[in-house]
């Protein structure tokens, strides 16, 4: 796809750099059946496809209110980026342009405002937990839609008792909204490591992985995130941590990228690719491993859902080599219509996305639903009637109902 830049963008790096992965792009439309909005409103503008002709109309100086209209309703899911023959990095170009975007159609004064609140309270796992508690106690009094999103049944997950002096080691990264919203999904890594004979740490001064600034456009903000967390993880790395294990596949995704976000910085650009190499799935770790652990696994089946940013089959296949049963799921959409902050931005897109995912992962009658990602499992519990939690805490809980028929040394 051919680009004439505008005068405006001509001296512009981001610019000049998404001309490049838009000349990427032959119209093929193998995306489309790939991308959740475009298979919900049937709209070209709302695939992928349609979303980078706007991006190239923006960056040829025309059509920003509609682009920004059409790249907001954007899950930014990526599903597209497999599909694409092309190998067109659709992902780095929609979160690159969309400062580029807001230039040229500036968002409201309310739209503006919420995006803040939410990078203000979300990103900090302090201010997160004294919002949900606030919440909570004017949750009759809020809009309905609104107290949908408080998970429900928070309490303090079992005291962490681990033991000291195994030879591995490995860095387990809660992140923001998970540390504060589900803490029993890293605690409940940290036992199945120690049955395994790895000592786990827990990051220190747990926060946003930068995904969310990132996807809203704020560079500046994301890159400083960025920066701090490397700084926070480095000693552990370079002291002999064999991995980084982050529950959430979402932020694991995001801190893969950190190398392309930070290439071009002489002082983080090598210790970001150490990062990103350290980075393991836990389902990948597990998989690694000699299964040498009894496990009494549940009776009834269990319907996973495998978010936009998990690697399929990982889980699926531990869960065959466990004895898990997993429920069928017949014609099951791919998304739940999550997407960090879209719930909140989108809710009217993002509820019709849930509910056809949450009617096909219940249709074959599983006893819960199980997910990888901290954005999913609490967008799917907002909709659902079964109880909705990490596959981790499955894994940790069968693990313990074992223990006790163990032999004592």
């Amino acid at each position: 796809m051919e680009v004439r830049l505008s005068q405006l963008f001509r001296e512009e790096a981001t610019a000049q750099e998404a001309e490049r992965l838009i000349r990427a792009c032959v119209h093929c439309g193998f995306c489309l059946p790939a991308c959740p909005t475009y298979r919900l409103l049937g709209d070209e503008l709302d695939s992928p496809r349609g979303r980078i002709y706007l991006i190239k109309e923006v960056l040829e100086g025309r059509g920003g209110s509609v682009a920004r209209k059409h790249l907001d309703r954007c899950l930014l899911c990526r599903a597209c980026e497999p599909a694409c023959p092309s190998g067109v990095q659709y992902g780095r170009l929609a979160t690159m342009t969309r400062p580029l975007v807001a230039a040229q159609s500036p968002r409201t004064p309310v739209d503006r405002l919420l995006r803040w609140l939410i990078g203000a309270v979300v990103s900090h796992p302090a201010r997160l937990s004294q919002a949900v508690a606030l919440a909570r106690l004017l949750q009759p009094f809020l809009p309905a839609r609104l107290a949908a999103k408080l998970p429900s049944g928070l309490s303090a997950p079992p005291p962490l008792a681990l033991r000291q002096g195994h030879p591995r080691r490995v860095l387990i990264v809660p992140g923001c909204a998970q540390s504060v919203l589900s803490p029993a999904t890293h605690l409940s890594l940290a036992r199945i490591c120690d049955r395994l004979g790895i000592e786990a740490t827990f990051s220190p001064g747990a926060g946003c992985c930068g995904a969310l600034f990132h996807h809203f456009g704020s560079e500046e903000r994301a890159l400083r995130q960025i920066r701090r967390n490397i700084d926070l993880w480095w000693p552990a790395v370079e002291s002999g941590a064999e991995a980084l294990l982050i529950p959430a596949s979402a932020c694991s995704l995001m801190v893969r990228d950190y190398p392309e976000l930070l290439g071009n910085d002489p002082a983080y650009a090598e210790r970001a690719r150490r990062i990103a190499d350290a980075v393991k799935e836990p389902a990948a770790l597990l998989l690694s491993e000699p299964i040498e652990i009894p496990i009494v696994p549940p009776r009834q089946a269990v319907a996973l859902h495998c978010p936009c940013t998990q690697q399929p089959g990982v889980v699926e296949t531990l869960f065959r080599r466990l004895g898990i049963p997993l429920s069928s799921q017949p014609d099951s959409p791919a998304c739940c219509g999550a997407g960090g902050a879209y719930a909140l931005l989108q809710p009217k897109l993002s509820d019709e996305l849930r509910a056809k995912k949450a009617a096909a992962l219940q249709e074959g009658g599983p006893a819960e639903i199980l997910t990888a990602n901290i954005g999913c499992q609490l967008h799917l519990a907002s909709g659902s009637r079964l109880r909705v939690r990490h596959w981790i805490e499955l894994v940790d809980e069968s693990q313990a109902r074992a223990l006790p028929v163990l032999k004592p040394e």
